[in-house]
């Protein structure tokens, strides 16, 4: 059974997010949007299109005026300018205008890219956002980020865009390989451990349920993480304080994803990062020594890392630096006092970081000890 949920921007509704088992709704929920007078482009990557990309096209094409749709490579590589560029293109030729709308079908990458060009094509369109992906579902499809990578620097172009809508059909995750799958999880971990201790404990008690991707459990740990990042970015909608919370875990995470040219997944190298930034926090003495290790090892049974091999930990030091958190020179780093309870540093210094980042290396030396 469908449920929603309204996210708020500037203390108005904005845009609801559906929670589903099949795209059964999808043109229902479009009709509401006046879809029928609009032309609608559905923006996905290959792969997705390859499983999805004609269902939803037959959908579509039932409550719209005109409906396309354009595939770029799969890949992070390819969360760039030059597919922004290539959208654009497509865009124009198709003649979409300022009252048409895009639909983002696929994972963060898909998301975050159909985001920037909604944003920018014609100074803005709508666009909604049809996840496929648990790290989508989790994170990246709700709260208005969207942004591409430029020379392999993470989101460093991008714009605040709400979509229209956000349209979970959870069934996706069952043709989701288990990397990307588990990747997603570690932004779910994250959303607990940054501000919902009960969601902590409630995923580890459901452990055997969320490997197994049971449908009822699926419905609602993404419904009670979504429930996180909506109070978070209800608050502060553009980054101006608390929500800076949600990079817990990413400062370290996207040098290492970086550094490791993208070999790793995001979620992964997020794990990485919240590992070693409960490392600080245990150093600093705001959390014990068994908080830590809990911490670490809850990643595992998720079949996340909670180390790492081939990385020199001075790069990831220096990546750091040319993140975009970075305020006044200092890294805007999160923190957590307590699980649940997460706080934003700037004061961590580099040796800090290093013995953090070391604790996390993997190395020749330790292979052999």
């Amino acid at each position: 059974m469908a449920e929603r949920m309204t996210v708020s921007y500037q203390r108005k509704p904005a845009y609801d997010i559906v929670f589903t088992t099949s795209f059964d709704e999808l043109p229902a929920e479009l009709e509401t949007l006046g879809a029928a007078n609009r032309k609608i482009c559905i923006v996905t990557d290959s792969k997705v299109d390859s499983i999805y990309g004609e269902e939803l096209l037959g959908l579509v094409q039932k409550c719209c005026k005109k409906a396309v749709k354009y595939a770029f490579p799969n890949g992070e590589e390819n969360k760039n300018l030059d597919t922004v560029k290539e959208i654009y293109k497509f865009l124009i030729e198709e003649g979409f205008d300022r009252k048409d709308m895009l639909l983002a079908l696929g994972g963060g990458v898909v998301g975050d890219t159909t985001g920037y060009v909604a944003a920018t094509y014609l100074r803005g369109i709508d666009f909604v956002q049809v996840p496929t992906t648990l790290l989508a579902q989790a994170d990246s499809s709700i709260g208005g980020k969207t942004g591409v990578d430029f020379d392999g620097y993470k989101n460093m172009v991008g714009a605040f865009k709400m979509p229209k809508l956000v349209y979970m059909n959870h069934s996706t995750l069952t043709t989701l390989d288990e990397r990307q799958y588990y990747s997603g999880f570690a932004e779910i971990m994250k959303h607990g451990l940054i501000k919902d201790a009960m969601l902590y404990e409630w995923l580890i008690e459901n452990m055997y349920e969320i490997c197994d991707r049971d449908a009822n459990t699926l419905q609602e740990m993404l419904m009670r993480s979504c429930n996180v990042k909506k109070l978070v970015v209800e608050k502060d909608p553009t980054e101006q304080g608390d929500r800076a919370l949600l990079n817990y875990g990413h400062t370290i995470g996207h040098a290492i994803e970086k550094a490791k040219n993208f070999e790793l997944f995001h979620g992964e190298c997020v794990a990485l990062g919240a590992v070693a930034a409960a490392y600080i926090s245990w150093k600093r003495e705001l959390l014990s020594m068994d908080e830590y290790y809990e911490i670490r090892d809850m990643f595992v049974p998720f079949n996340l890392p909670i180390t790492v091999e081939d990385i020199s930990p001075e790069e990831i030091l220096k990546l750091t630096k040319s993140d975009k958190k970075m305020e006044n020179g200092s890294v805007k780093f999160v923190l957590l006092k307590k699980i649940g309870k997460a706080v934003i540093d700037k004061t961590v210094t580099d040796d800090e970081i290093l013995a953090a980042i070391n604790e996390i290396y993997f190395s020749e030396e330790d292979a052999h000890a």
